[in-house]
């Protein structure tokens, strides 16, 4: 990352923005003025953009609470916004919003992303497009259709349950909450909202959606479904499993845990146990015994039934009390 020498910040409500550019020139300069008096400091960060973002902000932009960022190289949407979160946590901010460069997200809805981190209701907030089911008829059908797959995926790799539209990028976060993020490890481009939620699940992190609309104008999208699917699949599962394993069998160890083991030992074994007595019956051409199809179906409903409960006690364990109190002095973990 390159960067002029800042003049530090005159902190008076302690919010900053991040406005991640590439390719928004059409549309960051009106996004940067329509951003009200509340915010103290707007962290533009140029992302190796082959249109000159950072050049065509401080040429056309005036507002004195800008700041441009750059980096030599293309790090994706999530690499830009760590790099602002790192200078704004640097600067002292206290509240950090994430707004794109393209006109997609309203800047008058800012107090509602902030209110409640700084109410000390929430630690991260994000918007749902969904909220209004009048208004989703705007968002085209594609994207319609694949949010709803992907909500439902990132329910389970993140563990919130409550939320929905978890590729929606309008957020904000409390910065003593951000200061422990493992910023290296965090995905860096698509999947990078998604996977900043299942980090902040492992940070047991209160996260709340704020109602907008959706909007969608003559922007481009350089989101590909085609590209993206098996790689998003793929780290949804992992992500699934390295919470499991975190919050199951490292950080602690409920009676859920048991369950999920009890759970995938039994419908294991009734699978595995039923196929291949009944393999075998059918070469022999014999009837499989009757005990033996009720070892395998007691074993199978007995797994479902423990794979259900563990999944009620999952659901019921969405984060409900704000961590950023607690972390003030302690150290962020490793990536």
């Amino acid at each position: 990352m390159t960067t002029n020498p800042l003049p530090p910040v005159a902190w008076t409500q302690g919010v900053a923005v991040v406005v991640p550019c590439h390719r928004v020139t059409r549309h960051v300069a009106g996004v940067i003025a329509a951003i009200g008096p509340m915010v103290d400091a707007i962290y533009c960060v140029d992302d190796a953009c082959p249109d000159g973002s950072g050049d065509f902000i401080e040429r056309e932009v005036r507002d004195p609470r800008v700041r441009v960022l750059r980096h030599a190289q293309n790090q994706g949407v999530g690499g830009a916004v760590m790099t602002g979160y790192r200078q704004a946590i640097a600067d002292g901010a206290r509240v950090i919003v994430k707004l794109d460069g393209d006109g997609q997200m309203d800047p008058a809805l800012l107090p509602a992303f902030v209110a409640p981190i700084l109410r000390g209701d929430a630690d991260y907030t994000k918007g749902n497009r969904f909220w209004d089911l009048r208004q989703i008829r705007q968002m085209p059908l594609v994207r319609r259709l694949g949010n709803l797959a992907l909500s439902f995926l990132a329910k389970a790799s993140t563990g919130y349950w409550d939320l929905f539209d978890p590729t929606n990028g309008y957020t904000a976060i409390h910065a003593g909450v951000a200061a422990h993020l493992p910023m290296e490890s965090i995905s860096q481009r698509y999947f990078f909202e998604t996977d900043l939620l299942f980090r902040l699940n492992t940070l047991r992190a209160v996260v709340v959606d704020v109602p907008m609309d959706a909007r969608y104008g003559d922007e481009v999208s350089g989101l590909k479904v085609s590209r993206i699917l098996g790689e998003f699949a793929f780290k949804h599962l992992r992500n699934l499993a390295k919470r499991i394993g975190y919050n199951y069998f490292l950080r602690d160890l409920p009676v859920a845990s048991l369950e999920l083991l009890a759970g995938a030992g039994l419908l294991g074994f009734g699978a595995v146990f039923g196929s291949w007595h009944w393999w075998q019956s059918a070469q022999a051409g014999v009837a499989t015994p009757v005990g033996t199809i009720m070892i395998a179906t007691v074993a199978v409903v007995s797994g479902l039934q423990f794979l259900l409960a563990f999944l009620g006690y999952d659901i019921a364990s969405v984060p409900r009390r704000p961590v950023h109190p607690l972390l003030a002095d302690r150290a962020a973990p490793p990536g």
